[in-house]
């Protein structure tokens, strides 16, 4: 089973201009909506890349909160762990992450389901560790592609971002999620679907 090939997707953090930096607040805002009335004590950030999502969750978490992130990259884990210097980072992939059952309240996968290969065996995987709660984003299409082109980008891709291997829709990725557990709500923060999930398992 092969990994995502690692992307460098940093620039839109440290090189962004003022519309994708209010692009990245309203996604955050987004995600902050949908957790803020959730009782959770554990948390876990599968996919966190250079760890500037990590910066943002840990900041919406309250302080109580128990929070950990993962990456399956040697270099984007020890960008992360360097970037959040007082919380503890492991390599772990999506696929196997290496901790028991049932063992974190919420798990978050944000961008990350679309470069993989197999996202339901990924997102079976995040629901073993998850207690109660998963929350997951992937870009809104078509639209995410036709921005892309309208910016001159990826033109011989028809839009789609390097490292995109699927593509949904909110109508799709709401059912995509649904087919392990309850969706408790969607937010559609231009231009991503972001669906948090409670975990509903066979009996």
């Amino acid at each position: 089973m092969a990994e995502p090939v690692e992307q460098d997707f940093r620039g839109k953090y440290t090189r962004s201009n003022w519309l994708t930096r209010r692009l990245l607040d309203d996604f955050f805002r987004a995600v902050a909506d949908l957790i803020e009335r959730l009782e959770v004590r554990s948390a876990l950030e599968v996919g966190c890349g250079e760890g500037f999502s990590t910066q943002r969750l840990r900041r919406m978490l309250p302080a109580t909160v128990a929070f950990e992130a993962s990456d399956v990259g040697d270099r984007l884990v020890r960008a992360a762990a360097a970037a959040n210097p007082n919380m503890p980072i492991r390599r772990e992939s999506i696929y196997t992450l290496a901790r028991p059952d049932q063992s974190v309240d919420l798990v978050l996968a944000l961008e990350v389901l679309e470069h993989l290969e197999e996202p339901s065996r990924a997102l079976g995987e995040v629901c073993r560790v998850s207690r109660r709660w998963v929350l997951a984003s992937v870009p809104r299409e078509p639209l995410w592609r036709l921005l892309n082109l309208a910016r001159l980008k990826y033109l011989t891709r028809l839009g789609n971002t390097p490292g995109h291997l699927h593509h949904w829709s909110t109508a799709a990725f709401r059912r995509f999620m649904a087919q392990r557990g309850r969706v408790l709500g969607v937010r559609r923060p231009l231009p991503w679907t972001v669906v948090l999930m409670e975990v509903q398992r066979n009996s």
